[in-house]
């Protein structure tokens, strides 16, 4: 199978799980939540071991009880999927906010740039998203996560499409680039 191919199906299957996500957002939601805890207990574990290898008294503390404190946040997620989901719809609420003050910061700084309104308009929508997310918190927390996620699986899934289109089509063009080099 030509690598274009691949990246083609690749791209379809993301769009189509995308779509599915989308489909049903609040248990994407859960399952995001609950993979986010599967992946804190993972990486808390290592830490845990890790701490041991260290040297020093407070490398090992720290290390230690940085790993026992992911593992508690892992199974916390694990336990209490629900709750998880309004936590993590909360982070991302405040990390919406807060890159969106930056962005406006830096624009200010921006402002004898042609960049400026691009940064501006960027930073003030972030705000206002977190804004809209805090607004209507009980009715947006349950879905966020799936519905970023399902929209992250479409744009993702274009940009596939996008990369095997081009491979195909460059491809070509290379092989006809080559061949003219080489009549010369």
């Amino acid at each position: 199978m030509k690598l274009w191919v691949k990246w083609l199906i690749l791209g379809i299957l993301s769009i189509a799980f995308g779509i599915f996500v989308l489909a049903n957002p609040v248990a994407a939601s859960i399952s995001v939540t609950l993979l986010a805890g599967i992946l804190f207990m993972l990486s808390g574990g290592i830490q845990f071991v890790a701490g041991f290898g260290e040297e020093g008294a407070w490398g090992k503390f720290l290390g230690i009880g940085l790993g026992v404190l992911m593992l508690l946040l892992g199974l916390s997620l694990i336990w209490h999927p629900l709750q998880g989901v309004i936590s993590l719809t909360m982070l991302v609420a405040i990390l919406f906010a807060a890159s969106g003050v930056a962005r406006l910061i830096t624009a200010f700084q921006m402002r004898e740039t042609p960049f400026f309104w691009m940064m501006l308009l960027s930073g003030a929508l972030s705000v206002l998203l977190a804004g809209y997310i805090f607004a209507n918190f009980a009715s947006v927390a349950p879905s966020l996560l799936g519905l970023l996620l399902g929209i992250e699986m479409l744009f993702n899934g274009s940009g596939l499409i996008a990369l095997a289109l081009f491979l195909r089509t460059a491809k070509g063009e290379l092989k006809e680039k080559l061949e003219q080099r080489l009549d010369k």
